[in-house]
């Protein structure tokens, strides 16, 4: 039972990292500042919605495995992405996978709470700390509100003089019973890219359930996704703004002992569903012009 001064804030290190837990009526969250990243997230009396690893490391310059890491402005292997996105970075090492912003220390510009809420929010500006290999302005928000729902929206400014070609995606990994028993409803009839097989693009039939490793791009993706999750009753629906693109992962058994921070058996327990924009969706935003995408998710009983 949690007290009626709450909602609550506490700033604290967890190894290395500067963090920040909130608890409110609803749920408690910790956020890190580095990568302005969420780690974890669980409404009072329910199983943990965001997935963090058990051998998870909150190191300094080290992304943590779990929770939403925010992928920016390319979204895994540059060199998988769009010719235009490819352009923007102007030498150097091309890794790592997912951008430049997840290893990096956000500026908090403030937490606020209202009534039953509580808001969190972080800035990264790129003309003032510059990007290896990436020469350009732009400014990051990151809001995270939490309420009965756990909200994200990621905006992105242009602050220079020619137009920005990015990906990116919130790399939400969520806490499921067991993966061979979930489903994913939503996607049904969505184009997608099988990077398993050579890429090829193929069309969901049905919701999405797994048996083997999955790592799909799915693209026109509607604005409202579920996971099914019976043996724990219920299902997370996630509701997407500023984006058309989703990414279903798993590693399954074998890719899961060549992972770090990442135990053998920890496959079964998670599932990334990522809102994004990337391969045909990717972003471009000219010149003072700001782009926003925002994903609600909310886990309600079967």
């Amino acid at each position: 039972m949690y007290d009626e001064t709450l909602p609550t804030v506490e700033q604290l290190e967890v190894d290395d990292l500067v963090c920040w837990r909130v608890h409110t009526r609803h749920a408690e969250l910790l956020v890190a500042q580095q990568g302005a990243q969420v780690l974890s997230y669980q409404p009072h009396g329910e199983e943990p919605v965001i997935w963090l690893s058990d051998q998870a490391e909150h190191s300094k310059g080290k992304s943590v495995r779990g929770g939403v890491p925010v992928c920016w402005p390319w979204f895994g292997d540059l060199r998988r992405n769009p010719p235009e996105v490819q352009g923007m970075h102007q030498g150097g090492p091309i890794s790592p996978a997912h951008g430049l912003v997840r290893e990096l220390d956000w500026q908090l510009l403030g937490i606020d709470s209202e009534g039953d809420s509580v808001r969190l929010e972080f800035a990264l500006d790129t003309s003032s700390e510059p990007l290896p290999g990436w020469p350009h302005a732009a400014q990051l928000k990151l809001s995270i509100l939490l309420d009965e729902h756990l909200q994200m929206s990621l905006s992105s400014r242009n602050l220079g003089d020619r137009p920005l070609a990015l990906s990116q995606a919130l790399h939400s990994y969520f806490a499921v019973s067991d993966i061979r028993e979930v489903e994913v409803e939503g996607l049904d009839g969505c184009r997608y890219f099988e990077t398993l097989e050579d890429w090829q693009q193929r069309q969901q039939r049905g919701e999405i359930r797994f048996s083997g490793e999955t790592d799909r791009i799915y693209q026109e993706t509607p604005h409202r996704m579920a996971i099914v999750d019976r043996a724990w009753n219920r299902r997370i629906l996630l509701e997407v703004e500023g984006s058309s693109s989703a990414v279903v992962w798993n590693p399954w058994i074998d890719k899961s002992r060549r992972l770090s921070q990442f135990a053998e058996d920890a496959w079964q327990g998670m599932l990334c569903i990522e809102t994004a924009r990337v391969m045909d969706d990717f972003l471009v935003i000219k010149p003072g012009e700001e782009h926003l995408m925002a994903l609600r998710i909310t886990s309600k009983p079967l």
